[in-house]
């Protein structure tokens, strides 16, 4: 399992430093229903990386042979890195520049009128259709699969993964109901910062997972 882990780790990472979900949930926590929205968004995220993740190892043709991943997950890897590639260059170019003045996405203005079954529903849909955590969600599952595992290991190595890749949402969310409004301060600031460097931060985690994949697509298949 600690193949895995090595080879799911900085896809975990990458999902992990997400400024917008991470904004999100800590704008729940200054909202009327702190406590039970930030909760019910916390168990969509964790759900939610866990589905895309488990989902992948579905596909047929991912397993090793004789040691060495199969074909099939070469041209997987080169499709993910690729597209990965393409999403952090745009982001790249279309990123705020340092006079810029970034707002507050409209969206989150309503989170403090959120109900904890919509809270649920905004966590699950960031943590699967955001294109850029569902390809990460989506490699690390294509590198599981692409090892030989016993199906103990494999959703050994699925949860590890999700716990990684979920924990800068989880800790937020626990400290808070654990301290209280005394992490409110510190809170504030961490979103101030996630917003405005979001673009950033992102563009280059996505052009740097989609080059690291295309290499390995490219030693797969050669």
């Amino acid at each position: 399992m600690g193949d895995a882990i090595g080879a799911t780790l900085g896809f975990a990472v990458g999902i992990a430093i997400s400024p917008i979900p991470i904004a999100a949930v800590i704008l729940m926590l200054f909202s009327g229903r702190a406590r039970i929205n930030s909760v019910s968004f916390m168990v969509a995220w964790v759900a939610g990386i866990a589905l895309v993740t488990t989902v992948v190892l579905l596909i047929p043709g991912l397993e090793a042979d004789d040691s060495e991943p199969s074909d099939t997950t070469g041209w997987i890897k080169l499709a993910l890195g690729a597209l990965l590639f393409v999403a952090g260059a745009r982001k790249w170019r279309t990123r705020p520049g340092p006079d810029d003045e970034v707002e507050t996405p409209a969206w989150m203005a309503k989170i403090d009128d959120l109900k904890p079954g919509a809270s649920f529903g905004l966590g699950f849909v960031m943590s699967t259709l955001n294109p850029k955590n569902l390809l990460l969600a989506l490699s690390a599952g294509v590198s599981i699969g692409a090892l030989s595992l016993t199906t103990g290991e494999t959703v050994g190595a699925v949860a590890v993964f999700t716990m990684i890749a979920a924990i800068t949402v989880t800790v937020p969310v626990i400290a808070y109901l654990i301290a209280g409004e005394r992490l409110d301060p510190t809170l504030d600031h961490a979103k101030v910062w996630l917003l405005g460097n979001n673009s950033a931060v992102m563009a280059v985690l996505i052009i740097v997972f989609g080059v690291s994949l295309l290499g390995d697509a490219i030693q797969i298949l050669t």
